[in-house]
């Protein structure tokens, strides 16, 4: 399985609509708070715009939801992985991503057999209070060495001046929250980083 190198992360509906028209090819919806009906909702229209316009939908953390909408892809943090039905994922051949931060969260998720894993923070973030200090350049190479082929996302604290690095460390595919949606202009911000992304595609 390959990644696009430009893996986008947002929290409503309203962004998907909003930046995946402009050429995303990966996004994940990661809303934490909201009531079943309503995230089913958010999921059914995310997807119907992701198929629309030729970009892979991944649902953060909310299983269930995933296979009854029929989505493609569940992306899992180390919490979510031990409450969900792996068995029941497989069988509606989700994809499955698991986030990492470190040795024992990487045995854990490698255990579950995922399609990828995601490490951070490589960099200093804002997104969410961390317990992990920043990762850096080379424990993603280290990763990278441990999985192999599996695709490894870098996440936390990227920008497109810091791209080369991390896919020099090996990662397959950058994720960005906040470097795009708490940009003035999120939009230019976006192309910027499809055109740095573009020769990794």
């Amino acid at each position: 399985m390959t990644l696009d190198p430009f893996y986008l992360i947002v929290d409503s509906t309203a962004w998907i609509a909003r930046l995946v028209p402009l050429g995303v090819r990966l996004v994940q919806l990661r809303i934490k708070e909201m009531d079943a009906a309503a995230l089913r909702e958010e999921i059914v229209v995310a997807k119907r715009i992701c198929a629309a316009h030729g970009c892979q939908l991944i649902v953060n953390d909310h299983w269930r939801l995933a296979i009854e909408t029929g989505c493609d892809f569940v992306h899992l943090g180390q919490e979510d992985l031990a409450e969900a039905d792996l068995g029941a994922i497989r069988a509606a051949r989700l994809k499955l991503g698991i986030s990492t931060h470190d040795e024992a969260e990487l045995a854990t998720a490698l255990a579950a057999k995922p399609d990828y894993v995601a490490l951070g923070p490589v960099y200093p973030t804002i997104l969410k209070k961390m317990t992990w200090a920043p990762q850096g350049l080379a424990r993603l190479a280290d990763w990278k060495k441990q999985i192999g082929a599996m695709p490894l996302v870098a996440i936390g604290g990227l920008n497109p001046e810091r791209l080369p690095g991390v896919f020099a460390a090996g990662a397959d595919s950058a994720a960005v929250v906040t470097d795009i949606t708490l940009n003035a202009d999120p939009e230019a911000r976006m192309r910027q980083w499809l055109a740095a992304t573009a020769q990794w595609r």
